[in-house]
């Protein structure tokens, strides 16, 4: 395992991450990740919801025009988290393989589009069942 970075008074500089989505409809979407995913959230002010992640890790791949970054969620079942989705009228996307794990994709309320993955690599944060 690579080492995290500490800043120069020994202390991590980085202590979390904020992922923005944009989208066409984000009071669909706000409410797909309270009701649906089931996200906690904080309100920032003006009922302006702030969503809690599961621990994140990010990969870098290459691109040629690096203007493209992704959110997938991960999972240890796949199958079942995407039943568990489509029970509740959820669009899934038929899972797939890669050579990084079994990937599907979730559609949002406002047209968006994560992605849901079961990985099969070793992972930097702690796994469900760990």
């Amino acid at each position: 395992m690579v080492r995290a970075t500490k800043g120069q008074g020994g202390g991590s500089v980085i202590f979390g991450a904020h992922v923005i989505l944009f989208s066409r409809d984000a009071d669909a979407d706000r409410a797909f990740l309270r009701d649906v995913l089931e996200l906690p959230a904080v309100d920032a002010g003006e009922g302006w919801l702030i969503f809690a992640l599961p621990p994140a890790e990010v990969g870098v791949h290459p691109d040629e025009e690096g203007a493209l970054h992704e959110l997938y969620l991960m999972c240890d079942d796949l199958e079942a988290e995407t039943a568990k989705l489509v029970a509740r009228g959820v669009q899934c996307s038929p899972p797939r393989e890669a050579s990084w794990g079994r990937v599907a994709r979730i559609r949002l309320p406002g047209g968006g589009a994560l992605g849901i993955y079961e990985p099969h690599h070793a992972c930097a944060v702690p796994r469900s069942g760990s």
